[in-house]
């Protein structure tokens, strides 16, 4: 299964410049935030397949504009074809918006979790804005992880956790691609093929 990965900054190739084909491949697109809602409308139109989105920080029309034919996981456990998939959107509560949350807000919200995890004999990947802390945050403080999501993955073991908010052009020097034990930790900015039966090293 190949998924596409997207987040925080809307790919020129795949649609200012979009040619019909350039989606042929992929099996479903999930979204890290920070995207405009018509863009996830045109990607999930041309490509036919499933879209999943979380909220990004900066995602304030989507209440009033949401994106057409895609699917809010927020909060929410989804299974793909046997893939077991988890939404937890926002980032670190920094200036008041919507879509940001205190450490022991989104402590609560993976706590509300437990019983559709079990339910669902675990989980595969973790889609989310914000990443956990020590892996693939920031130094400042906009763009720290959550601990509580680092808790979540030293319990549950995820395959992946994918995130954004952190620009690969920031100049943080950040891999895209990072490992905390048995889960591949990446980020998805602009875009990201992620192939699961090859994996990234």
């Amino acid at each position: 299964m190949k998924l596409l990965l997207i987040s925080d900054k809307e790919s020129e190739y795949l649609w200012d410049y979009y040619k019909p084909g350039r989606l042929d491949g992929v099996d479903a697109i999930l979204s890290c935030g920070d995207l405009s809602s018509k863009y996830l409308t045109f990607l999930v139109t041309m490509s036919g397949k499933p879209l999943f989105y979380v909220h990004g920080n900066h995602d304030k029309t989507y209440e009033q504009h949401p994106p057409e034919g895609c699917e809010c996981i927020e909060d929410r456990l989804v299974n793909l074809r046997g893939l077991r998939i988890l939404g937890l959107g926002g980032s670190i509560l920094y200036s008041g918006g919507p879509h940001q949350y205190t450490e022991a807000q989104m402590a609560r919200r993976v706590r509300r979790l437990r019983y559709r995890i079990w339910k669902a004999g675990g989980v595969d990947i973790v889609l989310t804005h914000s990443p956990m802390q020590g892996y693939g945050d920031a130094e400042d403080y906009a763009h720290q992880g959550f601990e509580s999501l680092l808790d979540m993955v030293d319990k549950y073991h995820p395959q992946y956790l994918i995130h954004g908010h952190v620009h690969v052009n920031y100049g943080f020097q950040i891999p895209r691609v990072l490992h905390r034990e048995e889960t591949t930790i990446i980020n998805a900015y602009e875009r990201y093929i992620l192939d699961l039966n090859n994996p990234p090293e």
